[in-house]
C-alpha cells in the first residue's frame, strides 16, 4: 500500500509531466468592481479566453492568474446583472499585468437596494464549487431580514423553527438543526446552551455580517462535520469596497399584543486609510418587548367511553423582554502585493427576561362525563389539583469569536493560515423557576368543584368551573405555598482554539490549470456545564397568593388570580430564613447535570483541482481524527434505604478517541455561458451532541424501583454518503432557473429509548448500573433522506414602465426523509419521519424597486413536522403546518436618507403542536404573537 505522502508526490509528478514548457511566464492581477467605484464584486468570473483559464474573484473582488505565456489575451469578466466585459491585455517580456476592471458601465449594476441584494446572491451561487444558496447587504449595509435565522428562511431547502414567534435554528433538507454547522469567518461557532452542539442564529444581528452562505455540497477543505449544510457567517472587510462608508440607524419596534414601542439602532463603517489598509466593522442595539399567550396539555387518555380527554391542561401568559446587542471589528492589511493579513472580531450579547404564569389543571380521576369535543371532572370522583405560578428567569447568552490570518501569493503558490478563539457561553442566576400555590379541590375533604372542559375549538379548549367550590378557585387567600426553584446557578461555557495552514501549487496546462492543495487544521475545544438548584419546599409562616396577588394580561381566557410579576421577589428576600430547602433532592437535581467535555480534532486533507474552459473537477480526501476527554458523575438518590435517604455520587471519566475518512468529488460543468450544471458525492459525519455524551448517570431508587436518565459515551458519529445533482439556468439579468436532486443515506442515526428492566440489549444492567426503567440516547439504525429544490428568480426589466421595476424569488423543496427509532408496543423498530423534516417548504418573495421606492411581501410556508419522538406513536410530538406573511417598505428621501417600515406576521400566524389521535388532532401547545410593526430612518455617508 503506498502511503499519503508517496500518493502525493505520485500526484504532483503527474501533474508536472502534464505541463508545457512555459517561457516567460507571467502574472496577470485584478481588482473587479461596479462601475460607480462603490464596492468590489466577489465571485466575478474572469476568465483568459485563448487559454480557457478561469478563476473567480476573491472577498475583495481581486483576481490572478500565474504561469501566463507571453502574448496577447482577451481577459473577460462576468458578473450576475451586468453584460460581460471583454478588455484585451498584453502580457509582454516583464510578464506582470495588472488589470482593473469596472463592471455594469451602462448602469446595470445597482449597489443598493433588493436588485444589489439578488445579483449579489446569484453570482457568488453561480461561481461556487458545488451546491450553495448565498445572501448578502447592499453597500449601504441593508440586509434583507433582522438576523441571520430570519434570512436563511426565504433560501432553498430551510427550514427554520421558531421560538416565541422568531426564528431562532435552522433545519436544512429535513435534518435536524443540530446535524448542521454554523461558522462566523470561517471559524466554527460554539454553542451557548448546555446539552446541544446547534446554535441559535438569531442571536447574530444582520447589521454586523456582509454575507450568509448556505453551503450543501462538501469539499475536502471545508470541515466535515455536517450532514444538512455548513452556515457560513462572514463579517464585512474594508477591502469590500472602494469607498469609505458610515451608515446607521434608528428604528422603533411596536408589538401589538403588548402595545409598546422599543428601540433599535445600528451603525456600521468601512474606512480605508490607504490602499493597502483599512478598518471595517459596526454595532447595533435592539430591545423588544413582546407577549405570547399559550396552551398546553398533557397525559391524553381514551375514557370508557372512547373518548379523548387530557389530564393535564395549562393555561401559560408569557411577557419577555429581549435584547440584543453586538458589535464587530474587522482590520486588513496588504503589506505586499503578494500578502493579505486581517485581523476579524465579533461579540454578540443575548438576554432574555421571561415572565411566565400558569393556571394548571390536573386530575386524578376520568371525567364523569365526555363527548368527542369535551370531558367534565368532579371533585368528588378524584382529586382535582389547580396551581398557580410563576417563572421570573433572566438569561444571558454570549457568542464572541476573534480570528487573525492571511493569505501569501507568490508565483505558482498560495499559502493561507489562520488562528482564532471563539467562545459561548450561557448564564443563570437567581431565576425563580417556579414558584408554585396550590389548591387541592377533593370530595373526600369536603370540597365540590366541577371543572368542564370544551375541546370543540381543539386550538383553544375552554374551561369552566362550578359546585359549591367555585368561589374557592377565584379566592387568592385559597392557595398556599407549595415550593418555588431557585436556578441559583446554571453556566455553560464553550470554548475552541483553532489553528489551520493550507498550501496550494498552481499547474498551467496548454488549456487550463490543474491545482494540488494540502492542509492541516486543529480544534481544541472544551465544554463545561455546572448547575445548581435550590428547592424549598416548606415554609415557616403564612404565605398564600394573596400576598403576592397580581393582574391578568392573558387574552385567551380568564384565569382568575395570577401572581404578579416580580411580586415574588420582595417576599422571598425580606423572609428568606423562613423557607426550608429539600437538600437532597436540590443537590441530585445539581449533580446530576455537571460535566466537563474535551473534543480535540485534528484533521489534514488532500485536494486536486482541475479547470479547463466550462469544466471544474474538485476531488479528494480527509481525514479528521477525533479525542474526547469526558467527565461527568454518577448520582443516585436512595429515597428509602435501610439509612435512610441518601445521595451517592461517583465521579466518571471516559477518554476515547476515533478516526474517519472523508472523500468527496465535486463536478461543474458550464453546458453553455446561461447553463450551470452541477454534481456532487461526499463523505461527512456529525458528533454526538455534549449532553448525550456526557458520562452523567442519575438514579432515583424507591424501593425496588430505579428509575434513570443516562448519558452514553459510547455513542458513535452520525456518518453520511450525501449526493448532489443541479442545474441552473441563468436566462437573463439578475435572472435563474434552478432545480436540484438531492440524497442523503445516514448511518448510526441517534435516538432516546426508554427501555424497562429486561428489554434488550441492556436487560435492566447499563455499564455495571442496574435499573428498572432508564431513557439511554443509542445509535438506533439508519434514515435516508431524498428529495428535490426549485428555485426562480427574475428580474421584470423587460416589461413597459412602470411594471419594470418588478421582480420575484421563489423557492420550493419536496423533501422525503425517515428513519428507524425502537417501538415501545413491539419492542422491535418503527419507521418514522426525521425530526423537524417538513416534506414542503416554500418561500416567495414579490418585490417592487424603482427610483426611490422599494416594497417587498414575503411568505414562507413549511409542511408539519415532527417534533419530539415518544415510545410508542401515538405519543409522538408534531408541529403544524406554518404560513407567515411579511412586508417591508423603503423610501429614498435622498441619496444619502431613506426611510423604512416592517410588518412582520402580517397574518398573526400561530405555532401548534399535537398529537396524532385516531380520530382527531389532540392540542399539546398553541401560541399566539400577534404582528410587529417597525419604523425607522436610515443614512448614509
Amino acid at each position: 500500500m503506498f502511503s499519503t505522502t508517496a500518493r502525493a508526490r505520485l500526484l504532483v509528478g503527474a501533474a508536472l509531466a502534464l505541463c508545457p514548457a512555459i517561457a516567460h511566464a507571467g502574472q496577470v492581477t485584478g481588482t473587479v468592481s461596479d462601475a460607480s467605484g462603490t464596492r468590489t464584486l466577489p465571485s466575478a468570473q474572469v476568465s483568459i479566453v485563448e487559454l480557457g483559464r478561469s478563476v473567480e474573484a476573491d472577498s475583495a473582488g481581486q483576481y490572478r492568474f500565474s504561469d501566463v505565456p507571453r502574448g496577447e489575451y482577451t481577459l473577460r469578466v462576468r458578473y450576475t446583472g451586468a453584460d460581460a466585459v471583454d478588455t484585451p491585455i498584453t502580457v509582454d517580456a516583464a510578464g506582470m499585468v495588472t488589470q482593473d476592471v469596472a463592471v455594469g458601465g451602462g448602469g446595470d449594476i445597482l449597489v443598493t437596494g433588493q436588485r444589489a441584494n439578488l445579483a449579489s446572491s446569484l453570482s457568488r451561487q453561480r461561481g461556487a464549487d458545488g451546491v450553495e444558496s448565498v445572501l448578502t447587504r447592499d453597500s449601504i449595509g441593508q440586509f434583507p431580514d433582522q438576523n441571520v435565522a430570519e434570512s436563511v428562511r426565504r433560501a432553498p431547502g430551510v427550514n427554520v423553527l421558531n421560538d416565541q414567534g422568531e426564528g431562532r435554528f435552522v433545519a436544512v433538507r429535513g435534518l435536524d438543526p443540530s446535524l448542521n454547522a454554523a461558522s462566523i469567518n470561517g471559524v466554527r461557532v460554539p454553542a451557548p446552551e448546555a446539552d446541544t452542539r446547534s446554535v441559535a442564529l438569531d442571536v447574530v444581528a444582520s447589521e454586523l455580517i456582509e454575507s450568509i452562505e448556505i453551503k450543501k455540497s462538501l469539499t475536502p477543505d471545508m470541515d466535515g462535520d455536517t450532514i444538512g449544510a455548513s452556515v457560513e457567517i462572514n463579517t464585512t472587510s474594508a477591502f469590500d469596497r472602494k469607498k469609505d462608508l458610515l451608515a446607521g440607524s434608528i428604528e422603533g419596534s411596536y408589538n401589538h399584543y403588548s402595545g409598546e414601542v422599543t428601540p433599535k439602532g445600528s451603525v456600521n463603517f468601512t474606512r480605508k486609510f490607504a490602499e493597502n489598509f483599512g478598518v471595517s466593522g459596526g454595532a447595533s442595539y435592539y430591545l423588544r418587548k413582546f407577549e405570547t399567550d399559550n396552551i398546553e396539555m398533557d397525559g391524553w387518555n381514551t375514557d370508557e367511553a372512547g373518548n379523548g380527554f387530557a389530564d393535564s391542561v395549562e393555561y401559560r401568559d408569557y411577557d419577555v423582554r429581549r435584547l440584543r446587542t453586538g458589535g464587530s471589528l474587522s482590520l486588513d492589511w496588504q503589506p505586499a502585493p503578494s500578502t493579505r493579513l486581517y485581523a476579524r472580531g465579533i461579540y454578540n450579547r443575548f438576554s432574555d427576561q421571561e415572565d411566565r404564569r400558569r393556571l394548571i389543571f390536573e386530575m386524578d380521576a376520568d371525567p364523569v362525563a365526555s363527548t368527542a369535543t369535551g370531558a367534565s371532572f368532579d371533585s368528588a370522583d378524584g382529586r382535582i389539583r389547580v396551581e398557580r405560578d410563576l417563572k421570573d428567569r433572566f438569561e444571558k447568552q454570549v457568542i464572541q469569536s476573534y480570528s487573525v490570518g492571511g493569505e501569501t501569493e507568490t508565483g505558482p503558490w498560495r499559502l493561507r493560515y489562520s488562528a482564532a478563539w471563539s467562545r459561548a457561553s450561557e448564564l443563570e442566576s437567581g431565576s425563580v423557576d417556579p414558584i408554585t400555590f396550590r389548591r387541592d379541590f377533593d370530595g373526600e375533604d369536603g370540597d365540590d368543584l366541577s371543572v368542564a372542559f370544551d375541546y370543540g375549538n381543539y386550538l383553544r379548549p375552554r374551561f369552566a368551573v362550578g359546585g359549591a367550590s367555585a368561589a374557592a378557585f377565584d379566592d387568592a387567600a385559597e392557595y398556599g405555598f407549595d415550593s418555588f426553584d431557585r436556578t441559583t446557578l446554571s453556566r455553560s461555557v464553550d470554548r475552541e482554539w483553532n489553528f489551520r495552514g493550507d498550501v496550494t501549487r498552481s499547474f498551467a496546462l496548454a488549456e487550463g490549470t490543474v491545482e494540488l492543495q494540502a492542509g492541516g487544521k486543529a480544534r481544541l475545544r472544551e465544554k463545561t456545564y455546572d448547575l445548581q438548584v435550590d428547592t424549598f419546599d416548606g415554609y415557616d409562616g403564612d404565605f398564600t397568593l394573596a400576598d403576592v396577588v397580581g393582574r391578568q394580561s392573558y387574552r385567551l381566557a380568564a384565569l382568575g388570580p395570577v401572581v404578579a410579576k416580580k411580586g415574588e421577589r420582595g417576599f422571598l428576600d425580606a423572609e428568606a430564613a423562613g423557607f426550608e430547602r429539600d437538600s437532597l433532592g436540590s443537590d441530585f437535581a445539581s449533580l446530576a447535570e455537571d460535566y466537563r467535555v474535551g473534543e480535540d480534532i485534528y484533521s489534514g486533507y488532500l485536494l486536486g483541482r482541475y479547470q479547463a474552459g466550462p469544466l471544474r473537477l474538485i476531488g479528494g480526501v480527509r481525514m479528521e481524527h477525533t479525542r474526547n476527554d469526558i467527565r461527568g458523575s454518577t448520582v443516585t438518590l436512595n429515597e428509602d434505604g435501610d439509612a435512610g435517604e441518601q445521595l451517592l455520587v461517583t465521579p466518571n471519566r471516559i477518554r476515547r478517541r476515533y478516526t474517519n475518512w472523508l472523500p468527496s468529488a465535486v463536478v461543474r460543468y458550464e453546458a453553455t455561458p446561461e447553463l450551470v450544471l452541477r454534481a456532487g458525492a461526499f463523505r461527512s459525519l456529525v458528533r454526538p451532541s455534549i449532553g448525550q455524551l456526557a458520562p452523567r448517570f442519575a438514579l432515583e431508587r424507591d424501593g425496588d424501583d430505579l428509575e434513570g436518565a443516562f448519558g452514553n459515551p459510547d455513542l458513535k458519529p452520525y456518518r453520511a454518503w450525501n449526493l448532489d445533482v443541479g442545474a441552473e439556468w441563468y436566462f437573463a439579468t439578475s435572472s435563474v432557473l434552478q432545480a436540484g436532486f438531492f440524497y442523503k443515506d445516514i448511518e448510526d442515526y441517534i435516538t432516546t429509548v426508554t427501555f424497562e428492566g429486561d428489554d434488550a440489549p441492556y436487560n435492566g444492567s447499563y455499564r455495571g448500573i442496574a435499573f428498572t426503567e432508564a431513557d439511554i440516547p443509542l445509535n438506533s439504525g439508519k434514515a435516508r433522506i431524498r428529495g428535490v429544490e426549485l428555485g426562480f428568480s427574475q428580474l421584470f426589466t423587460m416589461l413597459p414602465a412602470p411594471f419594470d421595476g418588478l421582480l420575484t424569488n421563489l423557492n420550493y423543496t419536496f423533501t422525503d426523509a425517515d428513519g428507524e427509532t425502537f417501538d415501545g408496543d413491539t419492542g422491535g423498530l418503527r419507521t418514522i419521519p426525521l425530526p423537524a423534516s417538513s416534506r414542503h417548504t416554500f418561500n416567495a418573495v414579490l418585490g417592487y424597486e424603482k427610483g426611490p421606492v422599494s416594497v417587498r411581501l414575503a411568505g414562507t410556508y413549511r409542511d408539519k413536522y415532527l417534533d419530539e419522538v415518544q415510545a410508542v406513536a401515538d405519543e409522538d410530538r408534531y408541529v403544524r403546518q406554518h404560513f407567515q406573511l411579511d412586508a417591508s417598505a423603503r423610501y429614498r428621501i435622498t441619496p444619502n436618507l431613506q426611510l423604512f417600515g416592517e410588518w412582520v406576521n402580517i397574518n398573526d400566524a400561530k405555532y401548534v403542536a399535537y398529537q396524532n389521535a385516531p380520530v382527531t388532532r389532540r392540542l399539546l401547545q398553541y401560541e399566539e404573537y400577534g404582528y410587529t410593526l417597525k419604523f425607522g430612518v436610515r443614512a448614509n455617508f
